[in-house]
């Protein structure tokens, strides 16, 4: 994420292609948070679920539109 990618107050979704181990998308959670964003929520095309990766997240902000168990 860029330095100026989000703003004190504005709002952000992570959107990303996989979750797998979900490190990548807490960190990116972490970055908006850091820079004094709302995160809405994380939005994935497919989810391995068999990972476990929705547990470092806030599983109510999730959401995949393919999941693998």
């Amino acid at each position: 994420m860029h330095e100026d990618g989000v703003g004190p107050g504005e709002r952000a979704l992570v959107v990303d292609d996989l979750l797998a181990t979900g490190v990548t998308a807490a960190a990116a959670g972490r970055l908006v948070r850091a820079r004094g964003g709302e995160l809405v929520g994380y939005q994935f095309l497919v989810e391995l679920a068999y990972l476990g990766g929705i547990d470092k997240l806030e599983a109510n902000k999730a959401r995949a539109l393919v999941r693998y168990t």
